[in-house]
């Protein structure tokens, strides 16, 4: 059976996380993990919505096919976020991750009542993180069959 990354071309991740550490690890996590895949970083929400709708500085950056997005950020908070990706017609289809420190019950049932793909707490040790990366590639990024622009 074909798997997602036999049909389509290497993926496109929004890392929207206001963290500079915490992108650091994410993307070093993707490294050692041998993640091959395009990569993006924003710093908070109002960043995440103008380059998912390619405003301002963003005009013609490529759509991310996986946003992984974390909850707690100044400006606009990934819920809020979650919500207008979800509210608008040309982004609702695109597979948002929540990647976050919080283990808050309330956080987890408002990230899937905002439809979120998945939730995923950051494991603090890098070990750990390195694996839920590779874990995430895995599945995100290898067997899921993600929808295309194209397609809308």
């Amino acid at each position: 059976m074909p798997n997602g990354k036999d049909l389509a071309r290497p993926v496109a991740i929004l890392l929207v996380e206001d963290s500079p550490s915490d992108a650091l690890l994410t993307k070093e996590a993707l490294k050692l993990g041998k993640v091959q895949n395009t990569f993006h970083h924003v710093e908070d929400g109002v960043e995440a919505l103008a380059f998912l709708r390619q405003e301002g500085d963003y005009a013609g950056v490529p759509r991310p096919d996986v946003i992984l997005l974390d909850l707690n950020m100044p400006r606009k908070d990934g819920r809020e976020v979650l919500e207008e990706i979800r509210a608008d017609e040309n982004l609702k289809t695109l597979p948002v991750i929540v990647l976050t420190s919080s283990d808050d019950e309330h956080d987890v049932h408002d990230a899937y009542g905002l439809s979120a793909n998945c939730y995923i707490t950051k494991p603090v040790d890098m070990t750990q993180f390195t694996a839920a990366m590779v874990a995430l590639d895995q599945f995100w990024l290898t067997w899921v069959m993600l929808p295309s622009e194209e397609a809308q």
